[in-house]
This record gives C-alpha cells, sequence and structure tokens, in this order.
C-alpha cells in the first residue's frame, strides 16, 4: 500500500442552506437540498487519495449497525482497503448532521465509537508496510490520541513518512501538550488557519505556521479562497486557490492533504505539491459532501493550467 489513513470514518446528513438562526418550538422549515454522504476527515482523506491513484488501506473503527455497513461500502467503492477498519459490538457508528448556510456550515457529531478507536486497532505490520501514514480528527480521538507518536515512529523507523491534519477542537482547549511529541515525529501536519492560530494563540497565519514548524514537521496550512501555505521554519512558499462554482466545501481540506501527500509521494516539490492540493481541496467544492467532486490526478494537474 501507499497510504495508510487512521481516523473518523461516519455518515454525513447534510441538510441546507438553511436561514439562520436555527427556530426550535417545533416548527418545521424546508430547505432547498439534502444527502446522505461519507463523512469524517479520514475518510474523506482515504478517499480523495485513492481517487488520485494511490493505494489506500484506512484502519479505524465503526460500530456493527447500518451506518457503519454504510461506511464500510462507501469507503470500498471508492476503492479503499478496508480490511483494517474494526466493528464495534457494544458502540455504535458515530452519526454527523452538517447544516450549511453560505459558505459556513455548523456540525453537530454524535460520536458513538469514535473515542474508543485505540492504537491498538491499528495493525503495525500495516504500518510498516506502506509509504506514508496519515491521521486525521486529533482531538475527536483521545485514545488514539494517546498513542499516535508510537505509530508515528514505527512508520518512520519503517522509512514511512507521516502527517497529521488535527482538525476542530470541540472542548476548546487546544491542548498543545499532547500534541507536540507528535508534532516531533510527524513529516507534515496540515491545520487550517483557524486551528494554527488557535494552537499558537497568534492573528498571523503565517506567524502561526512558523512556530509550529519550530516543533518540526514542515506545517501547510489551508486558508480557504486565500488559498495555502507551506513553512519550514525559515522558508516560506505559497499557492492560490482556484476559482470554481462552489456548492458546498465540506471535506475540502481533507480533498486537499489528499493532494498534498498523492504529490510528495509522486516526488513533487513542496511548491507543486502545495499547488497541486490546493487545487485538489477547490475542486471538490464542486458538489455536494465531501467525495462527489474530489479529483483525479490529471484533472487536478490540468487545473493548474487553465
Amino acid at each position: 500500500m501507499d497510504l495508510l489513513v487512521i481516523g473518523d470514518a461516519n455518515p454525513d446528513v447534510v441538510i441546507g442552506p438553511v436561514d439562520q438562526p436555527i427556530l426550535f418550538g417545533q416548527r418545521e422549515r424546508l430547505v432547498p437540498a439534502g444527502s446522505l454522504v461519507l463523512g469524517g476527515s479520514a475518510s474523506i482523506m482515504a478517499c480523495g487519495a485513492a481517487r488520485l491513484g494511490l493505494s489506500v488501506a484506512f484502519a479505524g473503527r465503526v460500530g456493527d449497525d447500518p451506518a457503519g455497513d454504510f461506511v464500510r461500502t462507501s469507503l470500498a467503492d471508492r476503492g479503499v482497503n478496508v480490511d483494517a477498519l474494526v466493528v464495534d459490538s457494544s458502540l455504535p457508528t458515530p452519526l454527523t448532521t452538517i447544516l450549511t448556510s453560505g459558505d459556513d456550515r455548523a456540525i453537530l457529531t454524535s460520536p458513538g465509537c469514535l473515542p474508543s478507536i485505540t492504537a491498538d486497532d491499528v495493525p503495525l505490520d500495516l504500518v510498516r508496510s506502506v509509504r506514508h501514514v496519515h491521521a486525521a480528527s486529533f482531538y475527536l480521538l483521545p485514545e488514539l490520541a494517546a498513542g499516535l507518536a508510537g505509530i508515528f515512529k514505527e512508520a518512520k523507523a519503517a522509512k514511512a513518512t507521516t502527517s497529521l491534519d488535527p482538525n476542530d477542537d470541540p472542548a476548546g482547549r487546544w491542548d498543545r501538550s499532547i500534541l507536540d511529541p507528535i508534532l516531533r515525529v510527524t513529516d507534515y501536519f496540515l491545520p487550517n488557519a483557524a486551528e494554527a492560530l488557535a494552537l499558537t494563540g497568534h492573528h498571523q497565519v503565517e506567524d502561526a505556521a512558523g512556530i509550529l514548524a519550530r516543533r518540526g514537521p514542515l506545517v501547510v496550512v489551508k486558508n480557504g479562497v486565500d488559498g495555502a501555505i507551506a513553512h519550514n521554519g525559515s522558508k516560506v512558499v505559497t499557492a492560490p486557490a482556484l476559482k470554481v462554482d462552489t456548492i458546498d466545501a465540506i471535506g475540502a481540506g481533507d480533498s486537499f492533504d489528499a493532494g498534498w501527500v498523492a504529490a510528495v509521494l509522486n516526488g513533487s516539490r513542496p511548491d507543486r505539491a502545495l499547488a497541486i492540493a490546493a487545487a485538489c481541496g477547490s475542486l471538490s467544492t464542486r458538489a455536494a459532501g465531501g467525495t462527489a467532486a474530489q479529483a483525479n490526478w490529471n484533472e487536478a494537474v490540468e487545473s493548474m493550467t487553465t
């Protein structure tokens, strides 16, 4: 396998656009669209990487329920190996409802079996056999986070590279004491701009990226319509976002991650990898949900020249 992705996988129910504010009191309102799609940062990234031509395996956990069956089938149908996707017989599959409003969204998640995912769910022989290991949703998976440094050390000992997308911290604590040990064994740290600012307390994206880069990894920050930057602690490269007709931005950052990893594994320099990643993130917004409009390799590369 080229890539092992570790983390969250769940169905997303995407509803919207919703006029704000949300009304309670048993009021029913109609919205233009709704869809049931594959969600979870890690699973969207895995599908994006497979779409870009990588051979991908997924490690995580779902419940023994119809939602878990949906996740497993959705991943497998997109070419992702799910042999290491554990079925939890005691806890349900996570479920997420996403309410869209313009370019913003509210996310409600029932975590189900997410907190029970541990490093023991990740087969070490698989870790040692791939070219790259990516983990996502760090703050949603506290038990896995506690063992993630050990997984990354195993990967690096086997000459693989590593990447981490922290995603949001629902508790709002952004505890760096548990993150810093993982950053020391992470090759590519992939936050978005809001996450980078929250993790550092700074108000400028480039400054925040530089602070995080001094903890060890190359820091690649996704910054929406402003594109992306990569910071190695001393040098910064940038890439623009593509102009596309956006339907919604769900999973755009995860598709960006897939583009970055695919480009790096294909031998691209950081500046070109960043441009390919930005293209993948932009193109993924052309349809509802995180996976419906993910680009293949040729489409991503060709979009950079049009």
